[in-house]
């Protein structure tokens, strides 16, 4: 059974590293969301090489764009209503969202992962105790 994954911030380097993992192992992982901010042009590729079916987009020009290039899947311009396109949990989470703007995410998103990986020494640093209550709570 391959494993359920996330990755927030898909087209940051870590988040194309990750993608970079994943694609030499198709067999065992199944990507279920990206997110991303405004580089739709390289979340479109990942969208299309993973048939990823749930993504959230940040920018509200960006979001517009992928939301009418492809009508077929679940595009969100907010991660608050991750719960509404993802009734599952995820095996892993990436979470690389860059600066603080990836703390929330990375809260957000614990509820919904069984091992999340932070790559982000300001979410660490700024939110680690808002993250430990999250991760003991779920």
């Amino acid at each position: 059974m391959k494993k359920k994954i996330a990755i927030l911030g898909s087209t940051g380097s870590v988040g194309k590293q990750t993608i970079d993992i994943i694609r030499k192992n198709k067999k065992k992982f199944k990507i279920l969301l990206l997110t991303a901010n405004k580089n739709h042009t390289l979340l479109s590729k990942q969208i299309k090489e993973f048939k990823v079916k749930n993504v959230i987009v940040s920018d509200r020009k960006s979001y517009l764009i992928l939301k009418k290039k492809f009508q077929s899947i679940n595009i969100l311009n907010d991660l608050e209503k991750i719960d509404k396109i993802i009734p599952t949990k995820f095996d892993y989470t990436m979470s690389s969202i860059s600066g603080f703007d990836g703390l929330k995410p990375t809260i957000k998103i614990i509820k919904k992962t069984k091992t999340i990986a932070i790559a982000n020494k300001e979410s660490i640093i700024c939110g680690w105790s808002l993250i430990k209550r999250q991760l003991d709570k779920y």
